[in-house]
């Protein structure tokens, strides 16, 4: 008889996707986690380039290009001083699959993985398809996650945790003294530290750090993208890195299951990578000033805010039906418990739209508030 897998039937469609199919047509979309710029016109021609030299018709190398390994890792050569083999990147579609692999290939059923909560919905759901049981542990007040929360997590079945930082939904930054902590946890627990660092470069306050800078064993796998760096979220192009048994490992499922990443995707992020980098500061400096707007906006309207260190994400505390009234009076934001049970009695805000836009939403949120309270 047809019937469906157990592993699909642990998961359903992600609660952020529910709110904008119930969303108008006019609505302001606050839930949307994709900056509003455009790719980097160097990054687009070179695909052009490709495609019409006919050098993107086929596939690739498993891993991708030659060249846009040496690009990914000269970026953490420099970013974070790691001395990093072009051979031990694999190109994937998006930083999705790059979570997909790093998850499927570590992670055995019933196996445990530690997940932040509130997290991105990826991590339990990955979890899950792999046969795992995400383990949500609930992060401090200012959001970000404890590292003494993580060990005391740990059991016999631990097989990894996921470290996000800066994070989505939160937009919290993990110092740099909690992210040696997360190293240090991976080697003498043996438990692999899975870090999803795609909003590396959208930094306002503090610094980001890789738990691989720390690592003393091969216990860190590092997941990055071309989505939030540059601004290519359409072009879905990420890729991991670890050691060479760790991405050997993830080469096998990656081989199934995509094969290569788009060609004319690598030939794009290659040159985002390699080319100049004025898109990056354009874009930090822009996604703090709206943060700024949007957080002393919400405090005026009488919201607790804690103020997000980097991505393009709020996450404030709000009243019971204040994300509803939000959305019936045409603001999409999400609801907290859309990243996991300790999400409840928050809401995910995107600032990732223009300044008119978000001084309209905070007026239409304020009127929400008052009529909620």
């Amino acid at each position: 008889m047809t019937q469906f897998s157990d592993r699909v039937e642990r998961i359903s469609i992600s609660g952020i996707r529910k709110v904008f199919e119930a969303a108008g047509e006019d609505a302001i979309n606050l839930g949307l986690g994709q900056p509003d710029f455009p790719a980097p016109d160097h990054a687009r021609q070179a695909a052009v380039e490709a495609i019409e030299a006919g050098e993107a018709d086929g596939y690739t190398g498993n891993k991708g290009l030659p060249s846009l390994r040496e690009a990914i890792a000269e970026k953490h050569r420099r970013d974070q001083g790691v001395d990093l083999d072009p051979d031990d990147v694999i190109a994937t579609a998006g930083g999705s699959e790059a979570l997909h692999i790093a998850i499927e290939a570590h992670v055995n059923e019933g196996d445990e993985v530690i997940i932040p909560d509130p997290g991105f919905v990826s991590y339990d759901a990955l979890t899950k398809l792999a046969g795992g049981e995400p383990v949500p542990v609930p992060l401090r007040d200012d959001l970000t996650l404890d590292p003494a929360a993580v060990e005391d997590a740990i059991t016999d079945d631990t097989a990894a945790f996921v470290v996000n930082s800066p994070g989505n939904p939160t937009g919290a930054v993990s110092p740099p003294d909690d992210i040696a902590e997360f190293a240090r946890i991976a080697d003498e627990h043996d438990v692999l530290c899975i870090s999803d660092e795609v909003y590396e470069y959208t930094v306002f306050e503090g610094e980001h750090r890789s738990p691989i800078e720390f690592a003393e064993t091969d216990n860190v796998v590092v997941v990055n993208s071309a989505s939030k760096l540059f601004s290519m979220t359409g072009w879905r192009l990420g890729w991991v890195y670890g050691s060479t048994r760790r991405v050997e490992r993830m080469l096998r499922v990656h081989q199934y299951v995509q094969a290569c990443a788009s060609a004319p995707a690598q030939f794009a992020a290659e040159a985002a990578l390699s080319g100049p980098q004025d898109r990056i500061e354009e874009m930090t400096e822009t996604f703090r000033e709206r943060r700024d707007l949007v957080v002393e906006g919400l405090e005026d309207i009488g919201l607790t805010v804690p103020s997000p260190g980097g991505a393009f994400y709020v996450m404030p505390e709000v009243p019971e039906g204040f994300v509803d009234e939000c959305i019936d009076r045409g603001v999409i934001i999400v609801p907290g418990e859309a990243f996991g049970e300790h999400g409840h009695g928050y809401a995910r805000l995107s600032y990732a739209t223009d300044t008119e836009s978000l001084r309209e939403a905070i007026e239409i949120m304020g009127e929400a508030y008052d009529a909620v309270v």
